[in-house]
């Protein structure tokens, strides 16, 4: 594709924007992925391209976690084998649908996630996971990863919300404590997005150079969003997830017109 200044000037500054929501809140992937389709990219390109720029992001977190021994490997193992298989099938079938199509499954798809997300408070289990025979454990491990390759199915094909869902079933179905769901979350995570990132590139579906500049802002939004602005919460940055939400959605709607 061929990228004008345009581009760069509107997708930059939305995904920095993206990061520095998902440090504070969380799903700031419902803010990049329309950043890039906002921007003139066709659906399979923007889910593609965004799936480059997160993957930077995703790299350094999960990296910082796993230097600080927060990844129980153990378990993390057996989901990240799950995640590879979910997260390619999902890039997969979402080559198969045609851009209208996803565009209007976006319609949905979108302020779902996004109502879902913002709704939700933080979890009720305790930090620690709990203690199960070995049968219960082999049960709990098995359920990880048919969540790792469900919630891999999902990101690959779309992926806003995934670490939010991720946390949540890991530690509300599977017995995680919160730790460990954090941990394991963020190396499924990477492995959606190593795994649907390699689909696209094989597809050419990837604007690589838009993807690693905006992914440098990405990963800026990110770190000033944790080093500033945590204990602010969530409320000072869902506003701003809905404007960026109601202008994809006229712009959308406007190309269907």
């Amino acid at each position: 594709m061929e990228l004008s200044l345009q581009a760069f000037l509107i997708v930059c500054p939305l995904v920095f924007l993206g990061g520095f929501v998902d440090a504070v809140a969380g799903g700031g992937g419902l803010i990049t992925v329309p950043a890039y389709m906002i921007a003139g990219l066709p659906a399979h390109f923007s889910i593609a391209t965004n799936k480059l720029s997160a993957s930077m992001g995703t790299t350094l977190s999960t990296f910082k976690l796993g230097r600080a021994g927060n990844i129980p490997w153990k378990k993390a193992v057996v989901c990240i084998i799950a995640a590879i298989f979910g997260g390619s099938l999902g890039a997969k079938l979402a080559l198969m649908v045609s851009d209208d199509l996803f565009k209007k499954i976006m319609l949905v798809v979108i302020p779902l996630t996004a109502l879902y997300i913002m709704r939700t408070k933080s979890m009720d289990r305790k930090e620690e996971a709990d203690e199960a025979e070995e049968g219960s454990q082999i049960k709990y491990m098995v359920l990880a990863a048919l969540i790792a390759f469900s919630i891999g199915v999902y990101d690959g094909f779309y992926g806003p919300g995934t670490g939010t869902f991720l946390i949540l079933l890991l530690s509300g179905l599977a017995h995680f404590g919160l730790g460990e769901a954090n941990g394991v979350s963020k190396a499924i995570n990477l492995t959606t997005n190593l795994s649907s990132l390699v689909v696209y590139l094989m597809n050419g579906k990837v604007v690589i150079l838009l993807g690693l500049v905006a992914g440098i802002f990405g990963i800026l939004g990110n770190y000033i969003g944790v080093r500033l602005f945590m204990d602010k919460g969530a409320k000072a940055v869902k506003p701003l997830m809905i404007t960026v939400m109601i202008i994809f959605f006229i712009r959308i709607i406007s190309e269907m017109i």
